[in-house]
Parts: structure tokens; C-alpha cells; sequence
């Protein structure tokens, strides 16, 4: 079985549904060729998930010794993270909430087998 390298960002302040748009871009893409197109997308999420693929790629190269070339994205998902909820009043002493949705990034990496 290959190994994985992961690496995880926690409360990432953009809905998992924003984040999910820009992960269908990239998944089973190879890092460097991942990190290239990220820079390029105009979404607010594409900043916090080239972290978190650079933190991957950082993981594997000083941990155990994998070039960044042999790296691909395995497996990439957003998770739902915690919701605040915001006042917001309406007229006639309504009152209108307002959710701020956060989300939590995965990537995992796997070297290219030959």
C-alpha cells in the first residue's frame, strides 16, 4: 500500500460548498500543476487550500524524503465547520439571522507509482 501525506486546515472562514467548487479543479491533479492553476482563481477559498496542498507537499519533503514532482492529490474534501450565527434586525422588531458558515480542508497526497 502507498503511503499518504496529509496535512488539515481547521475553520477555514468560507462556506465547505464555496470550498468545494474550487477542490473539483484540482483533485487528481499533481501538486506543482495544483498550486500553478490555484494561483489563477479568483475565489476567496483558493488562497487557504494552496496552503494547505503546499503544507502537504512541505510534509512529505522534509518528513520523508519525497521529491514534490513524484506527488499527486489523492484525496481532497471540505467538511462543514462551525457556524456562528449573527444578529441582524429587521423592521417591526423582526429579526433577520445571519450564518456565518465555516469549513475544514483534507488534502491527502500519494507519490506516483511507475
Amino acid at each position: 500500500m502507498a503511503t499518504s501525506y496529509q496535512a488539515v486546515a481547521k475553520q477555514i472562514s468560507v462556506s465547505a460548498q464555496k470550498v468545494r467548487l474550487v477542490l473539483d479543479t484540482i483533485r487528481g491533479h499533481g501538486v506543482q500543476e495544483a498550486l500553478e492553476s490555484l494561483r489563477f482563481v479568483p475565489n476567496k477559498a483558493a488562497g487557504p487550500i494552496m496552503k494547505v496542498v503546499r503544507s502537504a507537499m512541505y510534509n512529505a519533503e522534509e518528513n520523508f524524503g519525497v521529491s514534490r514532482n513524484d506527488l499527486y492529490i489523492h484525496t481532497i474534501f471540505a467538511d462543514e465547520g462551525r457556524t456562528r450565527k449573527w444578529r441582524r434586525f429587521g423592521a417591526r422588531g423582526r429579526f433577520k439571522p445571519w450564518l456565518r458558515r465555516s469549513s475544514h480542508i483534507t488534502v491527502i497526497l500519494r507519490e506516483r507509482e511507475e
